[in-house]
């Protein structure tokens, strides 16, 4: 797929509305089109493990949610994982039973892309890494959604303004990057283009908010902000195991007892899927020409053989039990 043009934009055209597109807006009501403080329609489009994460995220956050895929057994699949996760928050006391209820009521499926979309504030596109799908996707979605709906795309890396030239209004789109567990995962990237409305930026920024989220803006690059840093270190991680310096276990109770990060980068790779951090890493490495973003070989190794991870119970671990 052509990602060629994937790299970072020019300075955003401040002088045309008077605020430097980089700067977090004060917290507050959203200027949205019907000068509401809430969003109350949703709709995302892809029920894999993102797309469920956000439409739950969003059904929590007082949201009617309309998710949508062309495979019924995987709406199937994501409407049973949200009951579940529903269940789990209802059992450690994180919700009551009357609001696990309420938030179950507020998701619908629909196999139909047009009828999902028809009356949604902001629609969130969270499909697989394809840059080429992706901007089908979106040509669809300018008629399909009310015209001044915000189109928002999930990718954790991909250049939103090549996603965004699909449509004939490239304002209206911008990067929601969201963390897996969505549900458990605070950060969102909001990442803009050169071509981004202000007002939109504060309708995402102000949504993100409205799920409980922190937000924080990111300029169009390769890997934006999280990604670029995330991979880079467990790209390193991987080829200290590699050349035997510790163990998994060791090299990621470094970063979670040195750094105090949550989860190492070995772990957090098992979550994310080995397959995915291959495909991003490959993305970064070419189109940012850099070293440390060359797979290592282990990562490949571990890929071709099927070990993608906690999904497929095993990757740097074993997930098996």
């Amino acid at each position: 797929m052509d990602r060629g043009r994937a790299r970072g934009h020019a300075a955003p055209h401040r002088a045309r509305r008077g605020r430097d597109l980089h700067q977090l807006p004060r917290p507050g009501p959203p200027r949205d089109r019907g000068g509401g403080v809430r969003v109350a329609r949703v709709a995302v489009v892809g029920a894999g493990t993102m797309g469920h994460g956000i439409a739950y995220a969003a059904a929590l956050g007082g949201c009617r949610v309309a998710l949508t895929d062309s495979r019924a057994d995987a709406l199937a699949r994501a409407l049973e994982r949200i009951r579940e996760l529903v269940a789990g928050g209802v059992k450690r006391g994180k919700l009551t039973e009357a609001d696990g209820a309420a938030v179950v009521q507020r998701l619908r499926a629909d196999a139909r892309l047009g009828a999902a979309v028809t009356d949604a504030e902001v629609v969130i596109e969270a499909v697989v890494e394809d840059l080429a799908m992706k901007r089908r996707l979106f040509a669809d979605l300018q008629d399909a959604a009310p015209h001044d709906a915000l189109l928002a795309t999930n990718t954790s890396s991909l250049s939103i303004a090549v996603i965004a030239q699909a449509v004939r209004d490239p304002a209206r789109v911008l990067g929601l990057h969201f963390f897996n567990p969505v549900h458990a995962m605070r950060l969102v990237e909001v990442v803009t283009h050169e071509r981004s409305d202000p007002g939109v930026i504060d309708r995402a920024v102000a949504f993100a908010r409205q799920l409980g989220k922190e937000p924080i803006l990111v300029k169009d690059s390769p890997g934006f902000a999280s990604s670029r840093l995330g991979v880079a270190l467990g790209l390193e991680a991987m080829r200290m195991l590699e050349r035997g310096v510790a163990t998994a276990e060791d090299i990621d109770k470094a970063m979670e007892l040195g750094y105090n990060h949550p989860m190492g980068p070995l772990k957090l790779t098992d979550i994310v899927g080995l397959d995915v951090r291959l495909a991003i890493a490959e993305y970064l490495h070419r189109t940012l020409a850099e070293p440390q973003f060359e797979p290592p070989r282990i990562l490949r190794d571990k890929v071709s053989k099927g070990e993608l991870g906690k999904k497929a119970g095993k990757g740097f671990y074993s997930w098996s039990d």
